[in-house]
């Protein structure tokens, strides 16, 4: 009995006592990190914002040789349907592989955040297009998508709203400058934006 006693005692010795405030602070970051995610829309994708930047800055370059501002706004238009189609099925795919639904709360206030702005955008745009008011349609479309992506990135993690002040930010030097530059401005907006934030967004948020 004596010679178990002491192995008890040793054993002790050697664990130690259990620090309660290690426990309760190690907890804590627990539930700071899970009311984090169940608050917060994570799936804004990475890669895919990073080939969206890619596809930007190819359509910019094939829009710069066109021999008509129609034939360059032909080009800007399958971009937006491309990247559209790139950026849900990149979310989709993080999405699933976060394990958080597109279909959650923090999904939907990130979609209802994002669509007003998004929207009213698409609107303005095509009655420009309807009159034939070519020349500011650069600027138009990246100030409307920042304030649709800050507005959604309320709801996100924090570099996606910065990346929507990006893009209001270049929107209005592109209004401060002459039209010709255009397509300039927007493989800086929607081509290298997009290929920054989005290689920030994977490296710290998970692809």
């Amino acid at each position: 009995m004596a010679n178990l006693k002491a192995v008890r005692r040793d054993d002790e010795k050697v664990a130690g006592p259990v620090n309660i405030g290690d426990r309760a602070i190690d907890n804590l970051a627990f539930i700071r990190e899970t009311m984090e995610r169940s608050t917060h829309f994570t799936a804004v994708p990475g890669y895919g914002g990073m080939l969206m930047g890619v596809t930007a800055l190819v359509a910019a370059y094939i829009a710069s040789i066109q021999p008509s501002l129609r034939d360059s706004l032909i080009t800007w238009l399958v971009e937006a349907a491309l990247a559209f189609a790139i950026g849900l099925l990149a979310m989709w795919q993080k999405s699933k592989i976060a394990g958080q639904s597109l279909a959650s709360a923090p999904a939907k206030k990130f979609a209802l955040g994002f669509a007003p702005p998004f929207i009213a955008g698409a609107i303005i745009v095509l009655g420009m297009i309807k009159n034939e008011e070519f020349y500011i349609l650069a600027p138009v479309c990246m100030v409307t998508y920042g304030a649709a992506v800050v507005c959604g990135g309320a709801f996100s993690v924090k570099a996606v709203p910065v990346m929507g002040w990006c893009f209001i930010g270049l929107g209005a030097i592109a209004f401060a400058i002459p039209p010709s530059n255009g397509n300039i401005m927007m493989a800086a907006s929607f081509g290298v934006v997009h290929l920054i934030f989005g290689a920030v967004i994977a490296k710290k948020y998970g692809g």
